[in-house]
């Protein structure tokens, strides 16, 4: 394959999908300016948003790499919040490519970690060391609250870097109060088992919104996520203030708990557009308590540090990570390497 040839790479979500052009052999391979954003909902397939916008790009690629909001089976993909059923081999008849590769989005965001910058992150505690190629072993996870709540982990072993393409946001939500018992009560008369995406998404944040002024017996108009997060940001209504502070804390919860299930010792990132709104909240402490709070392991945890990821394109740069290695490039590089980048 050619060295020079962009790569299409895309991050297909449930409700937006966005393409961009990548160099793979680049310092900074996801080429930014080549960004555009489509709604889901306004195309019949994957292959006719693809495209749109390939009759616009600069250049016609001959490669892709697609970040998919479910789970990949062989070169299948099911999309777990919209009807979208994507093949590999037919996607890519249909767009002329050469080759093609299907990865989980939140696998891809994985992916993506070793090119963030130090200004792409946002640190919850101890500061996030820059992800580059080390003689000992490193295990990263990633969760992201977005149309649902995705999770992933990231093995780097020397030179090898493997992501792990998981569905971790159905676990099972595990309330550890007498409020997020009640919550965990209301919505199991609405939802029957309770996984931790019920609340922890955009939908999930109706939910808990919705839950709260159920067990507050306040007859409150049904409010979108964005409604949520302005109204609590105002600090205009309290059931939106509880909400969103409710949702760090259970947030913070399932972050720990995942990084005791992956041994993610040496980071956990948060992505997804949904927390840019609650920054100032994750940031007051509450999310960080309840991510230390684990017991006999509640003093290892506390130095694992957390970030939140404020790359515009997260999902994209993962799915520029994924073209870098499909290329027979190196993802992690020295410290010198990515200082210079």
């Amino acid at each position: 394959m050619s060295m020079h040839t962009p790569w299409l790479v895309a991050d297909v979500g449930g409700t937006n999908v966005r393409f961009a052009l990548a160099e793979p052999a680049a310092a900074a391979p996801l080429l930014l300016d080549t960004v555009r954003a489509y709604r889901v909902a306004d195309f019949a397939t994957l292959a006719d948003a693809a495209r749109a916008y390939i009759d616009t790009a600069a250049a016609q690629p001959a490669h892709a790499v697609f970040a998919l909001a479910g789970r990949v089976e062989g070169d299948q993909v099911q999309m777990t919040n919209h009807a979208w059923a994507i093949s590999a081999a037919q996607l890519q008849r249909e767009l002329a490519l050469d080759g093609i590769r299907l990865v989980n989005d939140f696998g891809a965001i994985g992916m993506g970690l070793p090119l963030l910058q130090s200004a792409d992150l946002t640190a919850l505690g101890p500061p996030v060391r820059p992800i580059v190629r080390r003689a000992t072993a490193q295990t990263f996870c990633v969760l992201g609250p977005g149309t649902g709540l995705g999770v992933s982990a990231l093995a780097a072993r020397g030179d090898e870097i493997f992501a792990l393409q998981t569905e971790g946001g159905h676990v099972s939500f595990a309330p550890t109060s007498e409020e997020e018992i009640a919550v965990l009560r209301q919505l199991m008369a609405r939802f029957g088992r309770v996984s931790n995406e019920r609340l922890l998404c955009g939908s999930g944040l109706v939910n808990l919104h919705q839950a709260l002024c159920a067990i507050a017996q306040a007859r409150e108009p049904a409010l979108t996520p964005e409604q949520i997060t302005a109204r609590a940001a105002a600090n205009s209504d309290a059931h939106c203030v509880h909400a969103v502070e409710l949702f760090c804390r259970i947030l913070g919860a399932a972050a720990g708990d995942m990084a005791l299930s992956f041994g993610a010792w040496d980071g956990v990132f948060l992505a997804g557009g949904l927390l840019q709104h609650m920054l100032p909240w994750l940031q007051r402490g509450q999310f960080r308590e309840r991510f230390d709070d684990k017991g006999r392991f509640g003093a290892a945890i506390a130095q694992v540090p957390v970030a939140v990821i404020t790359h515009p394109q997260p999902g994209l740069l993962g799915s520029a990570g994924v073209a870098v290695m499909a290329s027979g490039n190196a993802l992690l590089r020295t410290a010198a390497g990515a200082a210079r980048a």
